[in-house]
């Protein structure tokens, strides 16, 4: 009997006005990814922890795993989820 993979915790950080952001979130909802949004312009704590973690205040960055990944950076976000590139 094989275990199926664990899904990874996916994090999306953004903000309304983002275009990029909308663009992420329709790219992972058409490979069928789950993932929690944090709107950073309504989150203070989320917004200082993203500063924290990457060094700038720009989004989307999606955290995989508690790995981020700063802009719609398909390939990584692809090989850091085990997705095929398209």
């Amino acid at each position: 009997m094989s275990a199926t993979p664990a899904k990874p915790r996916v994090l999306v950080f953004t903000t309304p006005t983002c275009s990029w952001c909308h663009r992420l979130k329709a790219y992972l909802r058409e490979r069928q990814v789950q993932f929690r949004e944090v709107d950073v312009s309504r989150d203070r704590h989320a917004a200082a922890d993203l500063v924290r973690k990457t060094g700038q205040m720009g989004v989307p960055v999606i955290e995989i795993n508690g790995r981020a990944i700063v802009g719609f950076d398909k390939p990584r976000i692809d090989a850091m989820l085990g997705l095929r590139s398209r």
